[in-house]
């Protein structure tokens, strides 16, 4: 069963996780199409079954920040099934995807049949609450050099060269709303890494060639 590999629902057993899929449907996005919007009403857990997107953020004036890029067995929505705050942030499919719908009723009801599994998930999201930590001790302690070191050296998936190789690619703009930077910023340090040899860019990935430099 596919939920055994969500981090959200880890620990939990078979017959709990049955009861959590017997209230739940599947639903496809097209690509493009926008999942939830911030602010909006808070009804349901959303757990990737295939396909990938983005959750970000607007300002008044329209600049966009990437808080996450979503893959299959990754989720969103986690809160809503617990408090009734509106979406804190908005998701959009970057391709077609398949997403399984958990609505808070069908939560509900998995805690009145088994009250244990509050604890087991409880204890997850707190291992999530410490990674959030961590992402916003990045922002606060790097400097944009920093955040995009760390950017493609968690992305990175080691080849048979040992070199690190991000696919697909992400644009230089994906690159500067993830990091909270500007697009131009993040071209100069990427022209600059080229140069020296540490990234080579291609249509369709980037790949790190050697150890990054600690300082630009």
């Amino acid at each position: 069963m596919y939920l055994r590999t969500v981090e959200l629902l880890s620990g939990l057993s078979d017959p709990q996780l049955d009861a959590l899929l017997h209230g739940s449907r599947s639903r496809v996005y097209p690509k493009g199409s926008v999942v939830v919007n911030e602010g909006d009403t808070s009804h349901a857990l959303f757990i990737v079954k295939s396909g990938s997107l983005k959750v970000y953020l607007n300002d008044e004036e329209g600049k966009e920040v990437v808080l996450s890029m979503l893959e299959p067995g990754e989720y969103f929505g986690e809160l809503g099934l617990i408090d009734d705050a509106p979406r804190s942030a908005s998701v959009v499919a970057l391709e077609n995807s398949d997403l399984l719908q958990v609505p808070k009723d069908a939560f509900q009801q998995l805690l009145e049949q088994y009250p244990d599994a509050l604890h087991i998930v409880t204890r997850n999201l707190v291992g999530q609450v410490r990674r959030l930590t961590d992402s916003v001790r990045t922002l606060a302690l790097l400097d944009v050099f920093g955040r995009i070191v760390r950017l493609l050296t968690s992305l990175g998936v080691e080849d048979n060269d040992g070199r690190l190789v991000i696919s697909p690619k992400l644009t230089q703009k994906d690159i500067a709303s993830r990091v909270g930077s500007s697009r131009e910023m993040v071209s100069r340090i990427f022209k600059d890494l080229v140069i020296g040899g540490y990234l080579t860019v291609d249509s369709d990935s980037i790949t790190v060639n050697k150890k990054l430099p600690a300082k630009w």
